[in-house]
């Protein structure tokens, strides 16, 4: 079966490294270094098996009349490629060994050639007798590998090109007695062919029942009747206490019941089905009309086992509190019956169907089953969705809300209702293959909905228990990146959302590659080939340099920010440099270090520059066009963080905004003004506009001005006193320059006088303005001298 070829590829993969260490060790050692060339792993023999394998596969493909017959050697010639990549690596290690020896003796002399040793001589020629055999093989093989990939991509056309007419294809209506007709009078062909399939099917039990083998074949069966039944009871009972004692108590436990669940039935099936396999064929192989009937069996099994494996898992309906989708009770309990008897049918069925493709019936006896199976099906989906509607009908009369996500359950409901609408006329009207299609691709489009649904939940669950700083695993998080609660919740939504959205592209390709009996090493090659298709191999991205990517990028930018908490906090302090240099610096390491981390990331992407010269010329219109302004300001910001015209604590007035300057990013620079708000500048104004920075020499004084107006009729001597006096007096008023009282103005309203004083910082200068003019106030008071009032309007 095709588990047990994996079983045995696996097994393989597992030696073959060892073997090549084995070679390398005898290259190192002295002793093996003799004129007699060692076997090579891959002999004539498996070559010429191989090409044999290949050459029956494509007569398979040849003889193929529909679209079913196909899907085993699809599969077989997936495992062919799978076995020449086993051989070609087995053989890659022995000529690497073979051109390191032959480095060794080097070449052959031309002037000494007499005086050459002969064992040497005789070494050299039967090394590269033997790298000339090995490198025969390679080439054989990557041959061989190239016709059997050009034979998967003609067997996917085939198939694509069958199934079109298939589906297209008009025979009789179910209504018409003769559509029937085959399955009650088989022909004389069909007959023929049935009894030789049973016969077939009694030499291979007759052979595992015969007396001396009756006793093993009732206990292998006995085990594997009880593993089918009570394995999955017994696996279930002990994964569910694993994940109750060992889960936290939550979601992620509620997800992992879930999976623990369709793990045990998956788990029990397979290992029946195994004894089973190995019960009826351990005493006589299967022929290859039964080989390939047992494969389409196994896969049939599986998605019958998948049915109801994530029936039980999502309904849950002794367990009410695991269930993962927010269904009523009393809709679990009416769906509950349908999927085993939806699983039941299938096995039947198909199987019959497998059998009709597998003994090669008339195409009569085919569209029959076919029409057969379609009608069946159809209606138990029909019969599934009538029960489903009176139940929510009768709940929303009864004042229970239905199941929540309404929108997407009806969404699946009206879809479901319309393909099993068309079904019907498609049977009717004689499109029998198309009917079945529908049938099929609903029931694939409920296992992979489901099963993905689980592992979406289960994703979203895991990354809320994993970042959750109520759990170790999140404190840990927290005291590794040094991080605070907030933005280890936008972790962990960025992952789960990245980590679904991952989820779901997979779903969607695997909805469109895979079909019912679709087995999981073929989904996943499928997947592959598409996910690693040429838009990435362009781009030199593979699976595994991405979890290089995602290294680089996490470890380059905790060190980046592990690295500017030690600038900041330690070694700048202790430096002569004043705060805003310190704060220039650390911005511009910070920025240096996000550029070369991104440059890292993409190196372990392994990008090819060369390939990216249509990204390189859409940023370069996008920049004439519209970053223009984006780019100006990241180039201004450069500048201003290495010439420093400007740094951070600088006062500085620009276009009538003057304010301290708090940060200077590398797009904008933000200045906090006296009012504690904030202001955010482009850094293009800081160098293309005139700027007036007070505080750029280090020894900037503030000028403290007040403008009085007084009336015509005072005594400008005592007055030009009081002020002069107010100033001096005046402790934050500097002695030099020494204060000045001008004479400004001269209207009819009045007197305009000017006293200028400073002060030690420009900081000081509101202040200090609103203190003078508090005491002049106070001492004009005292005087009796009045301001004068400004003219009535």
């Amino acid at each position: 079966m095709r588990n047990a070829l994996s079983f045995v590829i696996l097994i393989a993969l597992l030696f073959g490294p060892n073997a090549g260490m084995l070679s390398a060790a005898q290259a190192l050692d002295p002793s093996s270094a003799s004129g007699t060339p060692a076997p090579t792993s891959v002999s004539e023999g498996d070559l010429d098996a191989l090409m044999g394998q290949l050459s029956t596969l494509k007569q398979q493909v040849s003889l193929a009349s529909n679209y079913s017959q196909l899907e085993a050697p699809q599969d077989l010639v997936q495992a062919l490629i799978r076995e020449i990549d086993r051989l070609t690596a087995l053989v890659m290690p022995e000529q690497a060994q073979l051109q390191a020896q032959l480095g060794v003796l080097g070449p052959t002399p031309l002037a000494d050639a007499g005086l050459e040793k002969s064992e040497i001589a005789a070494q050299r020629i039967a090394l590269t007798e033997q790298k000339i055999r090995v490198d025969a093989r390679l080439k054989t093989l990557a041959t061989l590998k190239t016709s059997a990939a050009e034979l998967l991509i003609q067997i996917a056309a085939i198939r694509r090109s069958l199934l079109e007419t298939e589906v297209t294809q008009q025979t009789r209506s179910v209504l018409n007695p003769w559509f029937w007709a085959p399955l009650f009078n088989p022909p004389a062909d069909d007959r023929q062919k049935f009894r030789a399939f049973i016969q077939e099917i009694g030499a291979t039990l007759a052979a595992a029942w015969r007396p001396g083998e009756r006793l093993l074949t009732s206990l292998l069966l006995a085990v594997a009747v009880a593993f089918w039944i009570f394995g999955r009871r017994v696996a279930e009972r002990g994964l569910t206490w694993l994940c109750i004692h060992r889960m936290p108590e939550g979601r992620l436990r509620r997800s992992a019941l879930a999976l623990a669940s369709v793990i045990a039935t998956i788990l029990s099936a397979w290992i029946a089905l195994q004894l089973l396999f190995f019960t009826v064929t351990r005493e006589l192989p299967l022929t290859p009309q039964l080989m390939g009937f047992s494969q389409d069996f196994e896969k049939i099994v599986y998605t019958c086992v998948m049915i109801t494996g994530l029936s039980r898992a999502l309904l849950s309906t002794e367990h009410p509190s695991w269930r993962l989708p927010a269904f009523a009770d009393p809709l679990a309990l009416v769906l509950k019956p349908y999927p085993l008897r939806l699983a039941g049918a299938l096995l039947v069925l198909v199987s019959l169907a497998q059998m009709t493709n597998a003994t090669g019936m008339s195409t009569q006896m085919v569209i029959s089953v076919r029409g057969f199976v379609a009608l069946v099906i159809s209606a138990l989906i029909a019969t599934l969705l009538v029960r489903v509607s009176k139940t929510r009908r009768a709940m929303v009369m009864a004042g229970t809300a239905p199941e929540g996500g309404r929108t997407l359950a009806g969404v699946i409901y009206a879809v479901a209702s319309i393909a099993i609408v068309v079904s019907f006329l498609a049977l009717m009207i004689g499109y029998v293959s198309l009917s079945r299609f529908i049938t099929y691709e609903l029931v694939w489009f409920f296992i992979i909905f489901a099963g993905f649904y689980l592992l979406i939940q289960l994703l979203r669950d895991g990354c809320e228990f994993l970042f959750s700083p109520r759990y170790s695993t999140g404190k840990a998080i927290k005291q590794l990146l040094g991080i605070g609660d907030t933005r280890l919740e936008q972790i962990s939504i960025i992952l789960s959302g990245a980590g679904r959205a991952a989820l779901l592209l997979i779903a969607l390709i695997t909805l469109l590659v895979g079909g019912v009996g679709s087995t999981l090493s073929q989904l996943a090659t499928n997947i592959l080939a598409i996910l690693g298709g040429d838009g990435l191999r362009k781009l030199n991205i593979v699976p595994a340099n991405l979890l290089q990517a995602l290294l680089a990028l996490i470890i380059g930018v905790y060190l980046i920010r592990s690295l500017r908490r030690w600038l900041d906090n330690e070694f700048l302090p202790k430096t002569e440099m004043d705060p805003g240099m310190c704060a220039s610096l650390s911005t511009l390491f910070s920025n240096i270090g996000y550029a070369l981390v991104l440059l890292l990331m993409l190196s372990s992407l392994g990008v090819k520059w060369t390939n990216l010269a249509w990204i390189v010329s859409a940023l370069s219109v996008g920049i004439g066009f519209g970053l223009q302004e984006i780019v100006k300001n990241f180039v201004s910001g450069i500048i201003l963080l290495t010439e420093r015209p400007v740094k951070v604590g600088d006062l500085i007035s620009i276009s009538g905004v003057e304010g301290d300057i708090r940060r200077i990013n590398v797009r904008a620079t933000e200045i906090q003004l006296a009012d504690r708000s904030i202001v955010i500048v482009p850094n293009s104004q800081l160098i293309s506009q005139n700027l007036r920075n007070v505080t750029l020499g280090g020894s900037a004084q503030g000028v403290a001005t007040l403008e009085l107006m007084f009336p015509l009729d005072i005594d400008p001597e005592q007055v030009r006193s009081l002020l002069y006096n107010t100033y001096v007096e005046h402790e934050a008023i500097l002695e030099k320059p020494a204060p000045v009282v001008r004479f400004s103005q001269l209207k009819p309203e009045g007197i305009t006088l000017t006293v200028t004083g400073y002060v030690s910082s420009p900081r000081m200068v509101l202040a200090i303005k609103s203190e003078l003019l508090f005491e002049i106030l106070k001492q004009l008071s005292t005087a009796g001298i009045e301001l004068a009032k400004p003219p009535a309007a």
